[in-house]
């Protein structure tokens, strides 16, 4: 089952979308004799200002292929990625009045990775006996590169119609590519030493691209010294995207884009551009990248100020601008040249107002100063959604139990505020508390459940991009929840704040449930043993609270229901199964309802206690809770 390079397969691959992409793509065109005039603005001169260009290119394959003996399988994938990206400064070119030329800034990143799992059942003692023996394979390729300065073709083309189209073609750059193959063996009549064989970094040549715009843009009559505008392609698994900032006139100092970027969870400055259809998670950290341009003939000198600014609402008025922390930057930017300015941005509460109502937008102002004197300013929209809300289930129950919760959250913020019940797409995690009520089917255990809600936390994380997240918890998902947070939460090392902002708890038995006690006893008596019930015993989560005492620095509120007397033996008031002091234990922040507890999980609470927790807006408190002993009553 060996296996040699294969580098050249996949250059290969590389070469043929390449050509296959390119060969497609509209060459820039020259304009006809007949199919330009002059563009109606009232300025003269070369458009100046910043063109981005990017391309993706995405395959994936999975498939099981038998092997020729009938006695086993493959299992192969392949994936590979190309992600390339250009941020052009478009500059007046003094040697010719009227033209432009363009300094770019490359980076480029391709990646391909084959694996294949390899089984087949073979005798070692001429049939007597069999075993399965197994390979594992894997090749990966890597092509980086980046360039700064280089020359790039620009094209504006304004027809007499109004009108005009946009292009760019770009150079190659040289690159570095890199390779890795490992192989492992198991279960072979001889013992086989797999392989780990790594490629050094190798220069390579990265091909440039081009592109140019189909014409349908029209100059605004209204403000005909500016151009602005995105336009992208799609063929098969290629998508290529043009955005540009242009204007005639302008100062010799000014801004020309304003770009945002988060991280892709897990890894940490990975940075990624975010659309402005896909905004960013409150919490997330933000670069805010912004592009100056200097067309002057001398080196400038300037400083670059970041504002969030509100400009009001029906329920409340505007408000003056504010600076973002931190938020002066000074830059020097050389005659004829572009500079980017950045700053990272908290957005932690930036999907809320301080009163809790939704914030959709966040809007970001960047101000350019030159000698004291502001010369330019720039504002884009942000959209920050709030976190995701992992929500658990308790004992005899599912994700059901949280089924209108996405309908709840979408009422109170917008759809982008997620609901991630445990167990609704099972492929991620499904916890095993039991099926219907008083059920004695075999549970998992507390410690079980909790590596389930793991799963599904990082499920939820990369699904919807966020470093941070919601517990909601009801009943015993409570209990599955803190386990979760002592035993199996690690928090980054990067920032202070932890992976769960905030654990709500509904009802949750915290110093155990006396109906446990009694139902555990008559079960016992039947001859059936329910770990999930044996688990929410006060005798067990007596032990429980002394074990599992880190919290992390997650908030922790509990919310208890007060509407029925005694019952289990118990004297104090509860919501039918859960005392109201085992409810709320040793929690600082709590609260009281009148709802028994199967309906904790409505929407009156919900809004009553569960929302205010979570709609936290910027003036609130995000830093973590104080470490602290939570054993202790």
């Amino acid at each position: 089952m060996q296996r040699g390079f294969n580098f050249y397969r996949q250059f290969i691959a590389l070469i043929i979308l390449l050509s296959l992409s390119i060969s497609t793509f509209a060459q820039v065109k020259k304009p006809t004799s007949g199919g330009q005039a002059k563009a109606p603005a009232t300025c003269s001169g070369a458009w100046t200002g910043n063109i981005t260009y990017s391309k993706t290119i995405s395959m994936a394959d999975s498939k099981t292929v038998e092997r020729v003996s009938n006695r086993g399988k493959d299992e192969k994938k392949f994936e590979m990625n190309y992600r390339y990206k250009a941020s052009v400064a478009v500059l007046e070119d003094k040697t010719t009045p009227g033209s432009n030329i363009g300094k770019a800034f490359i980076e480029h990143r391709f990646t391909s990775v084959d694996q294949t799992s390899a089984e087949e059942r073979n005798s070692c003692d001429q049939g007597k006996t069999w075993k399965v023996m197994k390979g594992e394979f894997e090749s990966k390729t890597e092509i980086r590169g980046q360039a700064s300065g280089q020359p790039a073709i620009t094209y504006v083309a304004v027809n007499s119609d109004g009108s005009y189209s946009v292009g760019i073609s770009l150079q190659p750059i040289q690159g570095v590519a890199k390779g890795e193959e490992k192989s492992s063996y198991s279960g072979q009549c001889q013992p086989k030493e797999g392989k780990n064989v790594t490629m050094p970094d190798t220069p390579t040549n990265i091909e440039g691209n081009r592109m140019n715009t189909n014409g349908s843009h029209r100059i605004d009559p209204k403000d005909p010294n500016k151009l602005s505008g995105s336009w992208s392609q799609t063929l098969g698994n290629s998508t290529e995207t043009i955005t540009w900032n242009l204007q005639k006139c302008g100062g010799q100092l000014r801004i020309t884009d304003i770009q945002f970027e988060d991280m892709k969870f897990p890894n940490w400055n990975d940075w990624q551009e975010i659309t402005e259809q896909r905004g960013t998670i409150d919490g997330n950290f933000v670069k805010i990248k912004a592009k100056i341009l200097n067309e002057s003939g001398e080196t400038k000198y300037a400083d670059l100020r970041f504002k969030e600014t509100y400009k009001g609402d029906k329920w409340d008025g505007a408000k003056p601008d504010a600076p973002l922390e931190d938020s002066v930057r000074s830059v020097r930017i050389d005659a004829n040249s572009e500079e980017t300015v950045e700053m990272i941005f908290d957005s932690a509460g930036y999907a809320w107002f301080d009163d809790g109502r939704p914030r959709l937008v966040q809007r970001i102002k960047t101000e350019l100063e030159e000698n004291g004197k502001k010369i330019d300013e720039r504002t884009e929209n942000l959209k920050v959604a709030p976190k995701p809300v992992v929500l658990v289930h308790g004992l005899w129950s599912n994700w059901r139990a949280f089924e209108s919760w996405q309908n709840i959250l979408t009422t109170s913020h917008s759809y982008d505020w997620k609901a991630f019940p445990v167990g609704e797409k099972p492929e991620n995690g499904v916890m095993n508390t039991g099926k219907e009520f008083m059920s004695t089917d075999k549970t998992d255990s507390i410690g079980d459940n909790a590596r389930q809600l793991a799963k599904y936390i990082e499920y939820a994380q990369k699904d919807r991009n966020a470093w941070h997240i919601d517990l909601v918890a009801h009943s015993m998902g409570g209990l599955i929840s803190r386990w979760y947070i002592d035993q199996l939460m690690k928090n980054y090392t990067e920032t202070p704040r932890p992976r769960v902002a905030h654990l709500v708890m509904l009802g949750t038995p915290n110093m155990g449930s006396p109906c446990a006690d009694v139902m555990d006893l008559t079960f016992d008596i039947l001859g059936k043993q329910v770990e999930a019930v044996r688990q929410l015993r006060t005798d067990y989560i007596e032990g429980f609270n002394k074990i599992h005492t880190q919290r992390k620095g997650v908030k922790f509120s509990a919310l208890a229901g007060n509407s029925l007397p005694g019952f289990c033996k118990w004297s104090g008031e509860g919501d039918g199964v859960v005392p109201v002091t085992s409810a709320l234990w040793t929690i600082k922040d709590t609260g009281l309802t009148d709802s028994i507890h199967t309906d904790l999980t409505g929407t009156k609470d919900f809004s009553g206690f569960v929302k205010p927790r979570l709609a936290i807006g910027p003036k609130g408190n995000h830093l973590p809770e104080i470490p602290q002993m939570t054993g202790q009553n």
